[in-house]
């Protein structure tokens, strides 16, 4: 069978490859030497899939369905692997074998790959996905391996403060983002495990439990940060509506209602995580995803 990347997949990682990365073009292969070694029987390639790794329905030798996910290591597969260890099937999808990822391979237990809780309707789907990351936010273990909040917005912020410096229109905007991390981190509350990509689209149906997340970049943390991309949610629905403004608000404060965590925190990460995400896609060219997230930042 031809492993060939979606379309979607190809566009993403050539978005963030650095110079000279060869993973796409390696990724049949990598794909089929992963299969030979599990001596797993291919069903398809899940599409359009993912924006950071290929994801391939499986069948394990004694006929269990699986799925089979690639990724490049500037995905962090290994902590992925880490995370879903730590979970153990609590929240999120189970991990069908331990050990470190090779090649950046995970084999995992099959969910519904088209069914995501963003199916859905609006009030119902922020219902069940914010039950899924309660089961998710937990200790971190000790001596763990994953990234902290304060470091990953760390290296995000250096991104935005050249983004700006490039746009003065949007000067403005990260500033105020800017301003937020830094009082936010000030005085952080207790650290948790945190999905850390957490949204509606990686919240899949299974059968041992209704919704199980998917496809984390964990990190440590507190809970608003991995709350405050759920905020946006379906943000082009929301830029379309007359009252999109007040219905975000709403939207934060029924959600830091239903996870015990301070609104405030939880407007100021919002607020961080989209210009965050509107000036990086700007500076890939999606500009219409860029207009989306910036007027829906000067929301908050």
């Amino acid at each position: 069978m031809a492993f060939e990347p979606p379309q979607r997949l190809v566009r993403a990682l050539g978005e963030t490859a650095p110079d000279g990365d060869d993973w796409l073009e390696k990724l049949p292969a990598t794909a089929r030497q992963a299969v030979a070694a599990r001596e797993l029987t291919v069903e398809r390639v899940q599409v359009p899939g993912g924006r950071s790794s290929l994801v391939v329905l499986v069948r394990t030798a004694d006929g269990t369905p699986a799925v089979l996910k690639l990724a490049p290591r500037r995905a962090r597969p290994g902590s992925e692997r880490a995370a879903l260890a730590h979970w153990g099937g609590r929240g999120a999808v189970r991990l069908l074998e331990q050990g470190e990822p090779a090649e950046g391979s995970l084999l995992l237990e099959r969910l519904h790959p088209d069914v995501s809780v963003r199916s859905l309707p609006e009030a119902r789907a922020l219902l069940e996905a914010a039950g899924v990351l309660r089961r998710l936010w937990t200790e971190p273990p000790a001596g763990h391996p994953f990234e902290t909040v304060a470091g990953r917005t760390g290296r995000q912020a250096e991104a935005m403060r050249a983004g700006a410096a490039a746009d003065p229109e949007v000067a403005p905007l990260v500033d105020a983002a800017l301003a937020a991390r830094e009082d936010l981190l000030a005085a952080p509350p207790g650290d948790l495990l945190l999905h850390g990509t957490f949204r509606q689209s990686k919240v899949l149906a299974g059968e041992r439990m209704p919704w199980l997340a998917v496809g984390p970049d964990p990190v440590v943390g507190e809970g608003a940060f991995d709350l405050a991309r759920l905020v946006r949610d379906r943000v082009e629905d929301l830029i379309a509506q007359p009252s999109g403004a007040s219905t975000t608000r709403r939207r934060v404060k029924r959600l830091a209602e239903s996870l015990e965590v301070d609104q405030d925190r939880l407007r100021g990460w919002t607020l961080f995580r989209a210009v965050e995400s509107g000036v990086r896609a700007s500076r890939v060219g999606r500009t219409r995803d860029a207009e989306l997230l910036l007027e829906f930042a000067g929301w908050l």
